[in-house]
């Protein structure tokens, strides 16, 4: 009996100890998706249950406004009209769990695959893939969105089943907000953007693009922790890109491989993160390859050193995301519709399976909501 008693109280501690928190996964329509989903997502156990969903067309993309009370989604599409694709507006209510449209707007472009929210919350930035273009949108007192400004991207590459035209993959503010780094693969370039948040206004940096490596076709980019460094995916080249990053100017250090020396795979790299304790950082490879390849991170120059590569046990990581605990890491397998858990060890940074699974259509993209 008081072994009994004892199972149930150290069960009582440790639920009261568990923290839920909101995943929000965006999904490209299909047979078993129709839009975005929430779920509650249980810090101790990594598992998490389907709270809501709300149906919008290919929300392959999303992002969370800085007050979390918004929630903002591409469609990426390009429809007949010729107005290109959209982007749709949503609040979030956190008690509920549950999303509420409020507007949308032409996104400047065809296919919009990425979409920001600058730190004051009151502007977008989307980035047009098939039409090779940035916009800006405002965003309006309710949260709902205005008209977007578009910037025209110029330029191909010499990939020419890949590289025909500008293809505009992402665009990511700076922490102090000043600056946009854009990433197109299609003229392998990073470009930069001085941004003023009083009016919305892009104007090309002093130093306008950062030339990548002919063909090697940029995707994604993220900052470190500290802000001094920042990283590149490339997709053609399956290569991570190291800059030192100050006051909105980039100068590269390093090029990595996310494929192991004698792997001739074609890596179809696609999502970039850091760890939350800033110790290493994780790259993910799609086609015949499904992995995520590990890297330490030195943490006086951000140097990179490859230490392993986890199958995703599945196919097709388009995207991937860490809990707000740092503990677990979920990949979003894309073609085999499901998310798989891991727990990331916190002395090595390697990956283990824990077992658990999110069955889900087309799983393109996770963000959180603390709740």
């Amino acid at each position: 009996m008081r072994y009994l008693i004892l199972f149930f109280l150290t069960l009582e501690l440790t639920t009261s100890n568990a923290q839920e928190h909101y995943l929000l996964v965006g999904t490209y329509d299909s047979p078993k998706s129709e839009g975005i989903y929430v779920y509650k997502f249980n810090t101790e156990t990594g598992t998490a249950k389907e709270v809501s969903h709300i149906k919008t067309p290919n929300p392959s993309f999303l992002a969370i406004s800085p007050d979390e009370k918004f929630v903002y989604a591409v469609a990426e599409t390009a429809p007949q009209d010729g107005k290109g694709g959209d982007i749709a507006a949503f609040s979030f209510n956190k008690e509920k769990g549950t999303l509420t449209f409020i507007n949308k707007q032409h996104s400047g472009g065809d296919h919009p695959c990425h979409v920001e929210v600058d730190k004051t919350g009151g502007w977008i930035f989307a980035s047009n893939y098939t039409s090779g273009s940035l916009s800006v949108l405002p965003v309006n007192e309710d949260g709902g969105l205005g008209k977007a400004v578009s910037f025209q991207h110029y330029g191909s590459g010499p990939n020419v089943q890949r590289q025909k035209s500008p293809h505009v993959h992402g665009a990511i503010i700076s922490p102090d907000n000043k600056t946009l780094f854009v990433t197109d693969l299609g003229i392998d370039k990073v470009m930069l953007y001085d941004f003023d948040a009083t009016t919305g206004k892009l104007s090309p940096s002093k130093r306008p693009f950062i030339q990548s490596e002919s063909g090697s076709g940029p995707r994604s980019f993220t900052f470190h922790n500290n802000n001094k460094f920042a990283y590149t995916i490339e997709e053609l080249s399956g290569r991570v890109v190291l800059y030192h990053q100050k006051k909105g100017s980039l100068k590269e250090k390093q090029r990595i491989s996310t494929m192991p020396a004698d792997d001739k795979r074609f890596p179809g790299s696609a999502d970039i993160h850091v760890s939350p304790d800033g110790k290493f950082l994780y790259a993910s490879n799609r086609g015949e390859v499904n992995t995520i390849a590990i890297f330490s991170i030195n943490k006086k120059n951000g140097q990179l050193t490859l230490i392993g590569h986890q199958s995703t046990l599945g196919k097709a990581p388009r995207n991937f995301n860490f809990d707000l605990t740092g503990k677990f890491l979920l990949v979003g397998n894309q073609n085999s519709d499901e998310i798989v858990i891991f727990k990331k060890d916190s002395i090595t940074g390697l990956l283990i399976d824990s077992g658990n699974r999110i069955t889900v259509g087309k799983p393109v993209c996770l963000k959180w909501i603390a709740n």
